[in-house]
């Protein structure tokens, strides 16, 4: 999945499969990659244009939907 390179203080890059409605996400601390399930793009255009990922991360998709770290 091609992810887009953001600045934030959480988030290094994040990006969206629209096929399969899922949103993955690469976490600066740990430097892990976690993906999010059955997100609507509605949601991961939301995050794109947010004035902060971290926040909006914390905010509308954490314990949101079902997820896996993947790296």
């Amino acid at each position: 999945m091609e992810r887009n390179y953001v600045e934030s203080s959480m988030i290094s890059s994040f990006g969206y499969a629209v096929e399969i409605s899922t949103l993955e996400i690469e976490f600066k601390k740990s430097g892990a990659i976690w993906q999010y399930f059955d997100v609507p793009e509605s949601t991961y255009f939301e995050m794109c244009s947010c004035e902060s990922c971290g926040k909006f991360f914390l905010a509308s998709i954490k314990g949101q939907f079902p997820e896996s770290q993947v790296g």
